[in-house]
């Protein structure tokens, strides 16, 4: 697949253009104009290094996608639904004429976003950046002090259960076995659900010693599976469905082995590699997820840095990384950081760092930064209320990278907009005021 730029519009007098349609001044028309779209034109031909075959999308399509996908908060199939029917959308994304059908399958974005990676998204968030910078809504000197905290996105999974666990992977395993031609002596398809749905009662009746027997028992049917299929192994034709046995064999087997105190657990089939983090809150007691690092300016509450960090580590080791990827973005290093309890022991010596309690030695401007620190906590709750950071929805640690990178292009978009709308108000109400006064002076005048 190679990558080609959008073909220059023809002259079509018998088609409306959208720019006789839109009000030139709305604030998606003012954005479209601040982002520079040729910059992906250029980058990202890179990822589609073949000659041959079908020409690729549009870059600005995909990027405008990307953007107010998750500027808006809607999933693949509403952004591309709702751009047909929004001129505004279609005009941010590059469009001339207004077009009656959808421009990509939804499931375009899915390749595009596999294929770009974290290097290719993390250009969007730096172009996010720089239109932040143009159109006034983040200063170049608030650019030198930061807020960095760390917060988790929960990943699109049930809560994990073992009784649930150990069905769905016999499930699995059986459909395996049957996709393959393998004849199990017993599969349990009639006993391992009911017995599943049985300990689900057991525990909401409290009744926890005839749980934990019914639980060893449905351990014991997953197992024998699990032996039965491993047994016939070698009936399995080699190729790809032989390794999707084996991959399966390996993960139940570590689900059937792990005790309530070991590491690395399994907490979904799909999704193993997700975390239980303990972030201390009164209302979640855990969470299943992958934690991520944001970074946002003091003085606007604008992110200039955000990623995923597999494994939940200590939040004073990510601080390194964190500042490295504000530096990478915004061409600045930050002079300042203010961060929570969490990050002592950080290890940082390019950039002073306020610690929350600290009192002793600060001056009044650094005493005013450091009360300033706790104004990240509610830029985070617009990310997971008014953005899609609450729950990750695509498939791995790739996903994770991508998706809270996307997250924080939502949340800069979202405030390059509010600044437009206020700035735009603010000049009407002057006009407003203007014709006011005009008209006074001319009554005034009449009447004398």
């Amino acid at each position: 697949m190679k990558h080609r730029p959008r073909p220059p519009e023809q002259d079509d007098l018998l088609r409306p253009r959208l720019v006789g349609l839109i009000d030139m001044r709305h604030e998606l028309v003012k954005l479209a104009s601040l982002i520079d779209w040729e910059f992906f034109e250029t980058e990202w031909s890179g990822f589609f290094p073949s000659s041959t075959g079908r020409p690729a999308t549009s870059s600005r399509l995909v990027a405008g996608l990307l953007y107010l996908q998750h500027a808006f908060r809607l999933s693949d199939e509403a952004v591309v639904a709702r751009w047909v029917e929004n001129p505004y959308y279609q005009h941010f994304t590059g469009e001339v004429f207004f077009q009656h059908h959808a421009p990509i399958d939804p499931t375009s974005l899915t390749r595009w976003r596999k294929r770009i990676g974290e290097e290719g998204v993390e250009w969007l968030l730096t172009k996010t950046i720089e239109a932040g910078r143009a159109s006034g809504a983040v200063a170049e000197r608030s650019l030198e002090q930061v807020a960095v905290d760390t917060t988790v996105m929960e990943k699109a999974i049930a809560h994990p259960t073992d009784s649930r666990l150990l069905e769905r992977a016999r499930a699995q395993l059986v459909d395996l076995a049957r996709e393959a031609g393998v004849e199990l002596r017993q599969s349990y398809a009639r006993l391992a659900p009911r017995l599943a749905a049985q300990i689900g009662r057991y525990a909401h009746a409290k009744q926890f010693k005839r749980m934990r027997k019914a639980l060893r028992t449905l351990r014991g049917y997953t197992g024998r599976v699990l032996r039965d299929l491993r047994r016939q192994l070698d009936e399995v034709p080699a190729g790809r469905l032989r390794e999707r046995v084996i991959d399966k064999l390996v993960l139940v087997s570590r689900l059937l082995h792990q005790t309530p105190r070991s590491t690395g657990k399994i907490y979904s089939l799909h999704e193993p590699e997700v975390d239980c983090i303990s972030k201390g809150k009164a209302r979640v007691r855990y969470e299943f997820g992958c934690k991520v690092s944001i970074a946002t300016t003091l003085a606007e509450g604008f992110v200039v840095g955000m990623r995923a960090l597999p494994g939940n580590p200590y939040d004073g080791h990510t601080l390194v990384e964190a500042l490295e990827q504000v530096e990478i973005l915004t061409d600045c290093r930050p002079r300042l950081a203010v961060v929570d309890r969490g990050y002592r022991g950080h290890r940082v010596e390019s950039t002073q760092v306020l610690i929350s309690g600290t009192r002793r030695g600060l001056t009044p401007a650094l005493a005013k930064a450091l009360r300033r620190r706790s104004a990240i906590e509610p830029e985070i709750g617009h990310m997971k209320t008014d953005g899609r950071l609450a729950r990750c929805g695509l498939k791995g640690t790739l996903g994770n990278d991508i998706f809270a990178i996307l997250c924080g292009c939502g949340h800069n978009l979202r405030k390059i907009l509010d600044h437009l709308r206020a700035w735009l108000a603010q000049i009407i109400a002057a006009i407003l005021d203007l014709s006011r006064a005009m008209l006074g002076l001319q009554h005034g005048y009449a009447t004398a």
